[in-house]
């Protein structure tokens, strides 16, 4: 725990509660995981209200990003889409179909596999993705800036910690 109480965080004074009513646990675990879990919150918030700028959600903005990295056609098969994303098949149905209705994706049926359907920007689409991404990464710069240098070493501890997981 910090020592000066103005470098107490929410956090500091969990973790002090616990020590004064269970000093037989340690609880240092919850100093990396309910700061993690506080700051996702936080960066959520921060996400969605720049999203809402542009009319869209987080996972609204992870369909048009995705199919905009794909490069020239801008499009990608609804598997592909899937995996890609950090949305369930089910999210992804709901939101191709909301962006759908916006006129800023559209479902295609693949030439040589009937059962296949692509989905793909539409020009509209595009235009807004690109005007998006500008603004998101811009947030995102804000929102570490912070950490200065420490940015990246913190990237790679969190990348390291994915892989140990096993998670994608």
């Amino acid at each position: 725990m910090a020592g000066d109480p103005r470098d107490e965080d929410r956090v500091d004074l969990i973790l002090a509660e616990w020590h004064r009513e269970r000093p037989d646990l340690d609880t240092t675990p919850q100093a990396v995981i309910g700061r993690l879990h506080r700051l996702a919150a936080i960066l959520d918030r921060a996400l969605d209200e720049e999203f809402a700028k542009f009319g869209i959600s987080q996972g609204e903005f992870d369909v048009l990003a995705t199919l905009r990295r794909a490069g020239a056609p801008y499009r990608r098969s609804a598997g592909e889409l899937a995996e890609r994303t950090m949305i369930s098949t089910g999210g992804l149905t709901k939101r191709v179909d909301r962006l759908a209705a916006r006129g800023l994706v559209e479902r295609e049926g693949d030439a040589d596999d009937r059962r296949r359907r692509h989905i793909r920007l539409t020009p509209a689409g595009f235009d807004l993705v690109e005007r998006a991404v500008e603004a998101h990464t811009a947030n995102e710069h804000r929102l570490i800036s912070a950490l200065g240098a420490d940015a990246s070493t913190l990237a790679g501890l969190l990348s390291r910690w994915l892989r140990a997981l096993d998670v994608d």
